[in-house]
């Protein structure tokens, strides 16, 4: 029998792209997809459109419209809320842009299953407007507190057990007010997911394209641009701000480790700083991880 799944997409303003994006979703091999759809209000027709594709299509459900969330995670948190858990086997999240490959859920299962893991995600490949494409690496080895302080790669990638989705829609209905102060909802259930004692793997191969254009909400993480645009969020508060947060709602608010920084006071960074192999996967990002803390503490 096929795995079922039941994949969560999150749209707004997406009609230049939503109808390559389903057609590459509702025609994964090996597998049984539902797509569940909540739009963030919109002004381009998206809503209409998937309407009409739910109506045609009965492997399609959408949400009731008419609210505005202002960025993808409380929109995905909505969808989380509100998913059906009884018929599926396994969940997914897409956005509204990307394009994926006729195998990318199957293999998913395959590695989980191998793996013995509950949650995964993978690599990706980027591509741009002008033709150009690059493979993002998001499979370094993942480290010990890396799940406090980045997502496991873009949420497009992720897959969830049953098991696991399960416990996390019951930790954000439960959390659902507080949830909504978290920025970036792939950080937030990667981290959940490790704080509980769930297995996730990270995939070497890519089974998408991830498009890149002007209206990215993230994107990728390369270039000067991009390196500069992170940089003003960990001197402007954000960064570390949201890791705290993180800790809290993920209750692990009190275990020795995130009790040594979560103050982010100067000699809190200090001692972040010397943990900083043990708070990012990628070698620069465990460098840059430490450099900036001890900056962050000299300028307290």
């Amino acid at each position: 029998m096929k795995p079922k799944f039941l994949v969560l997409l999150a749209a707004f303003n997406g009609m230049k792209w939503i109808s390559d994006q389903v057609h590459s979703i509702l025609n994964q091999q090996g597998v049984s997809v539902t797509l569940l759809i909540s739009v963030d209000s919109s002004n381009d027709g998206t809503e209409e459109w998937v309407s009409v594709l739910s109506e045609r299509n009965p492997n399609v459900v959408v949400l009731e419209h008419g609210r505005k969330f202002g960025g993808a995670a409380p929109n995905f948190f909505r969808l989380i809320n509100d998913a059906p858990l009884k018929e599926f086997d396994y969940f997914s999240f897409a956005d509204q842009d990307d394009i994926w490959l006729p195998n990318k859920l199957i293999e998913a299962v395959g590695v989980m299953q191998s793996a013995v893991a509950q949650g995964y995600s993978s690599n990706v490949t980027a591509f741009w407007p002008d033709g150009k494409e690059t493979l993002i690496v998001k499979s370094q080895p993942q480290v010990e507190f890396d799940h406090l302080f980045e997502a496991a790669g873009p949420g497009c990638t992720y897959v969830f057990s049953k098991e696991l989705f399960r416990d996390l829609q019951k930790h954000i209905v439960n959390r659902f007010s507080d949830i909504q102060n978290v920025t970036l909802h792939d950080w937030y259930c990667y981290a959940f997911s490790r704080t509980h004692g769930y297995k996730w793997v990270i995939d070497v191969h890519s089974y998408m394209r991830y498009r890149q254009h002007g209206n990215n909400q993230v994107g990728v993480n390369s270039g000067l641009k991009a390196f500069k645009s992170r940089l003003l969020q960990v001197f402007n508060g954000w960064w570390l701000s949201q890791a705290a947060l993180i800790s809290r709602l993920t209750g692990v608010e009190n275990t020795p480790f995130v009790q040594r920084w979560i103050s982010l006071r100067r000699v809190a960074l200090i001692r972040l700083a010397f943990s900083g192999y043990k708070c990012r996967r990628r070698v620069r990002d465990k460098v840059v991880f430490t450099v900036l803390c001890v900056v962050l503490a000299i300028l307290r």
